[in-house]
């Protein structure tokens, strides 16, 4: 939902509605030059939902759509501007307290964008409770990682829900919406197959979209028939897929990732009505259905697993960092940035058939194969149940501490007999 501005622009935009009926109602404008308006939305204008009548139909707008169209759920573009007071954002503000006490939205999936680009418009972990947030910390961090960048530190942060962004004011793990990719920006596909970003199409010499990925094309830029680089590239699109789908939080996963659609290395394709931002279900890519069917995989074990997603911050989850020789994760390990596992555990589940209570999560974000020594801890032994490289190790047992060989740029999860 976009209720941040309008197509009317700044000063020298077009009077098409809100501007001509009352300007200083509808939009914010400088406090000592009214003529002008702020523009915290680069777009030229930011709607005024501080104003008890612009707040009144941006409610009126939401509930049509709730009651009328049944939409279940809103995610708001540039979020922080609905939360904009004139003294600045606060999360107590006219927009949040009138969702909060409406009857009807309070009960739906609300998700912000927690920012803009005013002055404190970045606000990732200060919406209200009850809120879900895009949580860009998590996109950049875990594209890093498997770039093999020194961040092991904040990927595990990530990886378990985000605890210093969301365990406060009574906030839960869900509230941290995971994404790896998004509408805007690059594909799943795309984003391990180019380095820059190609926007020609869109008409703007391709300065239009950001500059800063973090992706990597691994040896050549877009398609290629090298079968090496092409290896690289979907078992890192399983990489990306299996952190998304294992970390705490609530997954989001982009339209068309799950079969590796590409918009042909175009990061900003909101403009086009065309074969770069349409998605297609026929005519895909050899690696469509595998990919699609490993997608499954995962989505069917977060489904069925507690272990894989947890909804308090109290649940009783018990985690173990180790290090690749078996022992614990020390801090100079996660100041230099390493291959690391960890074991998770709820003894508070209930025994039921298929539920595990123990689990075993093993990275390598490197090149190279590792020899990770694999703990014992708990009775049992071990079973490989997922990896994103070798599929003919699927269901080997580890019944001993021993020295598993991990591949390079890889995960494995195990989990007890």
């Amino acid at each position: 939902m976009v209720y941040n501005h309008t197509a009317e622009g700044n000063e020298l935009g077009p009077t098409l509605s809100f501007k001509g009926i009352d300007n200083f109602s509808y939009y914010r404008t400088m406090p000592d030059q009214h003529r002008y308006y702020i523009n915290d939305t680069g777009t030229g204008n930011t709607v005024n939902t501080s104003h008890p009548r612009v707040l009144q139909m941006v409610m009126d707008s939401l509930r049509y759509w709730a009651e009328s169209m049944h939409v279940d759920g809103f995610r708001f573009d540039l979020g922080t501007i609905l939360g904009r007071e004139p003294e600045g954002f606060d999360q107590r503000g006219g927009f949040f307290d009138a969702v909060t006490q409406d009857p009807v939205l309070a009960k739906l999936k609300l998700i912000g964008e927690p920012w803009d680009i005013g002055p404190g418009g970045y606000q990732v972990g200060g919406f209200p409770p009850g809120w879900g947030e895009w949580n860009d910390k998590y996109r950049d961090t875990v594209r890093e990682y498997w770039k093999g960048d020194n961040v092991t530190n904040d990927f595990a942060a990530r990886l378990l829900g985000s605890g210093d962004l969301y365990d406060l004011r009574g906030r839960r793990p869900w509230s941290s919406v995971n994404f790896i990719t998004a509408h805007d920006g690059f594909t799943l596909n795309d984003l391990v197959s180019y380095n820059d970003k190609h926007n020609e199409a869109n008409g703007e010499d391709n300065n239009d979209g950001h500059n800063d990925n973090r992706s990597c094309n691994y040896g050549a830029e877009g398609p290629t028939d090298d079968e090496g680089i092409n290896a690289i590239r979907e078992q890192q699109k399983r990489n990306f897929l299996t952190t998304l789908l294992f970390s705490h939080g609530t997954p989001m996963l982009l339209a068309g990732d799950e079969f590796g659609r590409s918009q042909m290395g175009n990061n900003n394709g909101y403009c086009q009505d065309s074969e770069i931002s349409w998605v297609h279900w026929d005519n895909l890519p050899e690696t469509a259905n595998a990919l699609r069917e490993f997608t499954r995989h995962l989505i069917q074990l977060r489904a069925t697993q507690p272990l894989l997603r947890r909804e308090s911050w109290r649940d009783g989850l018990e985690i173990r960092w180790f290090n690749a020789g078996g022992g614990a994760q020390q801090s100079e390990q996660w100041d230099e940035g390493s291959t690391i596992g960890v074991c998770i555990s709820r003894p508070d589940l209930q025994p039921e058939a298929g539920i595990w209570h123990d689990a075993l999560l093993l990275f390598n974000p490197f090149e190279g194969s590792v020899p990770f020594r694999i703990p014992m801890w708990g009775e049992g032994g071990w079973v490989l149940e997922l990896t994103t490289a070798d599929n003919a190790q699927q269901g080997m047992r580890i019944t001993e501490e021993m020295d598993f060989d991990l591949a390079g740029r890889s995960i494995v999860l195990f989990r007890r007999p």
